[in-house]
């Protein structure tokens, strides 16, 4: 078996468990956001929900390095997407979604800190961006629209 193909494996890998964080963080943000605006919610909830979100945070970091490096040696050792326009694209969705996932580490920390400012509603719509992120990179990465 070529090198190529196992570095694609643990691509695909570490991609698919940073994205299964970048989709569950926020919903906990969305339950942290409840909690805040429920005056009967127990302060052991709201500490066990920061708990989980803190640890997947810390969990989602390397996974998100390694998906990036694997990528990064994909495209400069292999070639992948030379040459074409849709991996440019593709680096400015990875670049947005880093930025997401440095935003959701702010966001927790915020949480951390107090109640936080915004409602379950707006976290609800928050949760979506990676949804979008992923849709475009698999489209760019499979259909190569251009």
């Amino acid at each position: 078996m070529s090198l190529y193909l196992w570095i694609k494996a643990f691509h695909v890998v570490m991609v698919t468990s940073w994205f299964a964080g970048l989709f569950y963080l926020p919903r906990i943000f969305v339950n942290l956001a409840m909690v805040d605006a429920d005056p009967e919610a127990s302060p052991r909830e709201r500490e066990r929900l920061l708990l989980m979100a803190t640890k997947l945070y810390r969990f989602m970091g390397p996974l998100m390095a390694l998906a990036i490096i694997l990528g990064l040696i994909l495209w400069l050792a292999y070639g992948v997407g030379f040459g074409s326009l849709w991996m440019p694209v593709k680096f400015i969705v990875v670049l947005a979604l880093v930025a997401y996932h440095i935003w959701c580490g702010r966001l927790l920390k915020k949480f951390a800190a107090g109640p936080g400012e915004r409602g379950h509603v707006w976290f609800r719509w928050f949760n979506e961006v990676p949804v979008i992120g992923l849709l475009i990179a698999v489209v760019l990465v499979i259909v190569k629209p251009f």
